[in-house]
């Protein structure tokens, strides 16, 4: 089943977290994403190696980061059209998955996140431009609010319409996304050590947050279960 009509398989995170064979994985604010624990460079090697074999080329093939003791995989489309999850990435995520299981690498969901930074913005075309020029970054397919690193390394840069100016507030600030099942820790812990929760409105799918001098920044979490009906 897919989010739309047109046959693309294009998919929201929801659909993806309840899929069969995909509990390793959690999908963040750039895809979905699983971390395996390797133990040493030459055996998360291997890992990709054989990922390689599997994915193949196209705009469905992962995205990996290979470190000496893990290797982060990332699974999102990016196209002139298209930035997000399909079927093909729940297909790939289990196949990932049994790979990892064969070679014993045990998957860590606790160890992914991805981080994003929002600007607010007045003219926002004009601010836009000069973050695209500066970062050598492109606009997110279906987005000119959304740049993205064409090499896929760096972080996104969204740029938040404001109706006026707010000089009593920072007008940058970082939007971390974290698993959902991890989103409430996450937070817990950023108030454990000074800071303070600014805006649960849209919880679960994102909180506002605050730093000691009142720098604000957002947890983001997508695809989680909906909030039980009051009274439940």
């Amino acid at each position: 089943m897919t989010d739309d009509a047109s046959g693309t398989g294009r998919i929201r995170p929801r659909h993806f977290h309840e899929s069969e064979g995909v509990q390793d994985w959690r999908v963040l604010g750039e895809g979905a994403c699983a971390y395996f624990r390797t133990g040493s460079f030459a055996a998360g090697a291997q890992f990709v190696q054989e990922i390689g074999e599997l994915a193949g080329a196209g705009a469905d093939a992962p995205d990996v980061d290979l470190r000496p003791e893990g290797v982060t995989v990332r699974l999102v489309a990016l196209t002139e059209d298209y930035y997000g999850l399909t079927e093909r990435h729940v297909e790939l995520a289990r196949l990932i998955s049994a790979v990892a299981r064969k070679l014993e690498l045990p998957a860590d969901p606790s160890a992914v996140q991805t981080v994003q930074v929002t600007v607010d913005a007045l003219t926002g075309p004009a601010v836009v431009a000069f973050w695209r020029a500066l970062l050598g970054y492109r606009e997110r397919a279906g987005s000119p609010e959304d740049l993205v690193d064409p090499q896929r390394r760096g972080a996104p840069f969204y740029f938040q319409q404001m109706a006026e100016p707010r000089p009593q507030r920072n007008r940058v600030h970082v939007d971390v996304w974290v698993p959902h099942d991890l989103a409430e820790a996450r937070i817990a812990a950023a108030i454990a050590a000074g800071g303070r929760l600014v805006n649960d409105e849209f919880a679960p799918a994102h909180w506002v947050l605050a730093d000691p001098e009142g720098n604000e920044a957002c947890v983001g979490a997508a695809g989680g279960p909906d909030p039980a009906p009051a009274g439940r």
